[in-house]
């Protein structure tokens, strides 16, 4: 989707923050968890770590870097498929653009 409207545009940008803030706080979460592991070593808790870091940086990367209006809808796509959009954020999309989402989703 190339002609993405502007009113999605400026909803995205919008949202950005908060969205990766709540991804932010479902990793701190994970994290916490593993280090919080006692039935492993110290070293196993800190591989497993850089793995979440590594992978979660990852998906930071796809969902929020380089935010351009030629990247939105790629990047709509990634939120959601990370599962950060509530149903109120993502229903605030316009029509067309929740269609082809919903679309590609079910390929």
């Amino acid at each position: 989707m190339s002609d993405l409207p502007e009113r999605d545009w400026k909803l995205l940008r919008e949202l950005t923050p908060v969205l990766l803030d709540r991804l932010c706080g479902q990793f701190l979460q994970r994290a916490t968890g593993i280090a919080a592991t006692s039935s492993t070593t110290s070293h196993e808790r800190y591989l497993k770590l850089y793995d979440l870091i590594k992978k979660q940086d990852r998906e930071i990367a796809l969902a929020f870097d380089d935010h351009r209006r030629s990247t939105a809808f790629m990047k709509i796509l990634q939120i959601r498929k990370l599962g950060l959009f509530t149903a109120d954020e993502f229903a605030r999309f316009s029509e067309g653009t929740r269609k082809c989402v919903l679309d590609i989703e079910s390929m």
